[in-house]
Formats: C-alpha cells, sequence, structure tokens
C-alpha cells in the first residue's frame, strides 16, 4: 500500500512538472509580445516551481534507496542560487532600460498574471515539498516577511481571526508570489491610465529585490549544512543534553563534542566521554547514547576509564632497587663519604663504578667511554711543600725532541687528570709537612 502511495505521488509530482513546463513557455511567448520586464521577472518564480518540484522527486528517490542524502541539500543550494542570478539579469536588464524605456504593451499582461499566480499556488499548496518546507521553517526570515509581519500585528489587532493565517510569519514562498501578482496589477493600471511604461520596470526590480531577499536566507541555511556546520537552533538543546550527560553517575567529563548536520532534519556528531575507573562502560554508554539519540540521529560516542593513578611513597611494597623514605632522608640530607679504593673507580669517568649499570657516556668535565684519558709523566719525587714554582716555557729543543725521536724513561709513574671526588688534604705524607692527617 506504502509503495502504491509512493508511486502516485511520484506520477503527480511529473504531471506538475509537466504542466510547469507547458505554462513558462506560455508566459516566456507572452513575456516577448508584450515587451514586459515585470512579466519576465514574475516568469521566474515559475522556474523556480520547476526546479522544487525537481527537488521533491530527488526526494522521493532519497527516501526509496537511502542513498545520497546530501543530494536534496544540494539541490536546494543550487536551485535557490540560480534564482537568485535570474534576479541579478533583471535588475541589469532593468537599469539599461531606463536609459530607453520602450513601450509596454498590456494585452497579455494582466492574463499572464493570473496564469502565473494560480498555477504557482496550485503547485506550492497540491505538493508538499519538505526539503523546502523545512528550510523555509529553519532559515531565519526576510526582509519581506518581517515588514508584512509588522503590518500583520496591526491588522490582527483589528481583526484576531486573521492571527492564525498571518502570524507567526507567511510562507515566503506565498507571500513573494502574492507580491509580485500585486506589483504586476499596479503596473497594469498605471500604464493603461497614464501610459507610464517605466512602471514596469520598475516593477521588475521590485520583484527581483523580493525574490533575492527571499531566497538569499535559504541559499545560506542550505550551504552551513553542505559545510557541515551546528544548526543555530539546536546549539541550546545541545547544550542541555550535554548537562545532562556530564551529570550521569560514573561520568567524570564530556570533551570534544562535535556536532554537525548531514541532511535536513539529520543531526550527526561524535563525543569523548571520560569515566571512573569503577565504572560500568555499558551502562554509561548506554545512558549517554539514549540522552543523545532524541535530537541526534548519528551518533560516535567513545569511552575511556581514568588513568590517573597515585603512588603513595609510604607505600609497604616498594620496587627493587629503590631507598624507603627515611633512606631517602637520610642520604639527602647527609651524603656519605666515598671509601671505596682507588682500584673500584672508574678510571674513564672518575665515578664508582656500578656492576648493575654501566658507566655514563656523557659526563660534565670527564671524557667519553670510548676516549683514553690523558696522562701526563710525573717523577717519583713530590716537590717540597716550600718549594717556589718553576714558571715559563720549557726549551724549545726538548718540545721538539719530545715524541719524535726520544724515549721516555721506563721508571717513571702515571696519573690522570681527573682525581677522585671527594678527596680532601694535601697529598704530601706527613712525615714531609710535619703535621698529621686529620
Amino acid at each position: 500500500m506504502a509503495e502504491k502511495l509512493n508511486s502516485n505521488f511520484s506520477w503527480r509530482i511529473l504531471l506538475f512538472a509537466v504542466l510547469n513546463l507547458i505554462c513558462t513557455a506560455c508566459l516566456l511567448m507572452w513575456c516577448s509580445s508584450t515587451n514586459s520586464m515585470a512579466l519576465t521577472a514574475y516568469t521566474y518564480l515559475t522556474i523556480f516551481d520547476l526546479f522544487s518540484l525537481i527537488t521533491c522527486l530527488l526526494k522521493r528517490f532519497i527516501l526509496q534507496r537511502s542513498i545520497f542524502e546530501r543530494l536534496e541539500v544540494l539541490a536546494v543550494f543550487a536551485s535557490t542560487v540560480l534564482v537568485q542570478l535570474g534576479a541579478l539579469f533583471i535588475l541589469k536588464e532593468s537599469v539599461e532600460r531606463f536609459v530607453e524605456q520602450p513601450e509596454v504593451h498590456t494585452g497579455r499582461l494582466l492574463v499572464g498574471t493570473f496564469v502565473a499566480l494560480f498555477f504557482n499556488l496550485l503547485t506550492l499548496l497540491s505538493v508538499k515539498n519538505k526539503p523546502f518546507v523545512f528550510v523555509s521553517e529553519a532559515a531565519s526570515t526576510s526582509w519581506l516577511q518581517e515588514h508584512v509581519a509588522d503590518l500583520s500585528r496591526s491588522l490582527c489587532g483589528l481583526i484576531p481571526a486573521l492571527s492564525s493565517i498571518l502570524l507567526p510569519r507567511m510562507n515566503p514562498f506565498v507571500l513573494i508570489n502574492l507580491a509580485g501578482a500585486c506589483a504586476l496589477g499596479i503596473t497594469y493600471m498605471l500604464i493603461e491610465i497614464n501610459n507610464y511604461n517605466a512602471m514596469d520596470t520598475a516593477s521588475a526590480m521590485a520583484i527581483a529585490l523580493m525574490i533575492f531577499g527571499t531566497m538569499y536566507p535559504m541559499s545560506v541555511y542550505s550551504g552551513k549544512v553542505l559545510l557541515q556546520t551546528t544548526p543555530s537552533h539546536v546549539i541550546g538543546q545541545l547544550d542541555k543534553l550535554l548537562r545532562e550527560v556530564s551529570t550521569l553517575d560514573g561520568v567524570l567529563e564530556v570533551r570534544n563534542e562535535h556536532f554537525w548536520t548531514i541532511g535536513f532534519g539529520s543531526l550527526a556528531g561524535s563525543v569523548h566521554v571520560r569515566i571512573r575507573r569503577d565504572a560500568d562502560e555499558q551502562m554509561v554508554l548506554a545512558h549517554v547514547t539514549n540522552r543523545l539519540n532524541t535530537l541526534v540521529s548519528t551518533l560516535t560516542v567513545q569511552i575511556f576509564k581514568d588513568d590517573w593513578a597515585r603512588h603513595s611513597l609510604t607505600s609497604s611494597t616498594l620496587p627493587t632497587g629503590s631507598l624507603s623514605l627515611s633512606e631517602y632522608v637520610t642520604s639527602a640530607a647527609f651524603p656519605p663519604v666515598m671509601s671505596k679504593q682507588h682500584d673500584e673507580l672508574n678510571l674513564a669517568t672518575s665515578t664508582p663504578a656500578k656492576p648493575s649499570s654501566p658507566p655514563p657516556e656523557f659526563s660534565f668535565n670527564t671524557p667519553g667511554k670510548h676516549i683514553q684519558p690523558v696522562v701526563f709523566q710525573t717523577a717519583h719525587q713530590h716537590r717540597p711543600f716550600n718549594a717556589p714554582l718553576s714558571y715559563g716555557m720549557p726549551p724549545y729543543s726538548s718540545m721538539l725532541g719530545f715524541g719524535v725521536g726520544a724515549r721516555m724513561p721506563s721508571v717513571q709513574g702515571y696519573r690522570t687528570v681527573n682525581a677522585a671526588p671527594h678527596r680532601y688534604g694535601s697529598s704530601l705524607p706527613s712525615s714531609q709537612t710535619g703535621q698529621q692527617r686529620p
């Protein structure tokens, strides 16, 4: 039964599309015979009705195939933009006609106006075009709707029964058809009475401005949908739902939320939810999904548990090789004096060798692991304590002979530049200084 209704509806759309083509062809011929620019501008509304019927057919195709959900958004955007381009063309032609105004024949002007108005209203009221109805309600109001709404409030104050028709705002498509018909009616009367042909050009400009002002908010809204932005009219509802989600049991934080539109009335989104370590992931996921699915049709929720862990310094179980709290305080306040022998020191870094870990490869004021230490030749005896220091450079001959042909004595001692750390006091024995080593 449903398939039969869909088939009948599709055939009705096709019938109206054929009638629209016939009506548009007749109106274009009458525009040429009357030489009326205002009737040409009004004919563009009939062409827009043809675009809306094509969009309605695409909507039926999308519902049956469940594909190309964004195709109807593109169709609405293209239809409104094309009509605005036609309005700009009318404005350009009207400016040129003001320079040299041709004569307008009113023989079929009024007939063409009534034919176009009747067919446009019949199409709008007989075929329910869901994409354009949604866009006209969700988009911002045009300047024509705002002015008519001000007049409607004053009129409804005198006749309250009209409030259901004129308030809160009229259908923009019906409104622009009625306003265009009124402009053409005034044009016909002024041309017939006073032969005022310039009124046709002025009416054409007025109809073009009304078309542009009506279609522009719809183009902006459908363009934002194509750009996958968040609709402004659902931001408040989304904030309310996110506050409710953040108060659920086990939820610690809701972040990285992002919502966008994939079609008219179809909202998608993704959100990250951080929960407690002891919370049930599936239970939290079900609650979050139930809350957000009332507004978001396609939802992706990522649940991750809190990974923050607190380690206590006074714990009884400590890792192997670590110090307890008392030992750490003692070692930090009173560093132990090195009591190891010279053979236990690493000559490369002058630090105690640790069997568990290799010596550091890089350190301050010490050579690397792969660099041999620099050695200097020293004599057996030590310099006396009160002996003066010898200054000056050694003889050039001795420097030249060193390392070239000279040979170093076999009986001598060697020491490295780096001394063992934490070694204090004089290097002379106590017998030479005459003092005892502390």
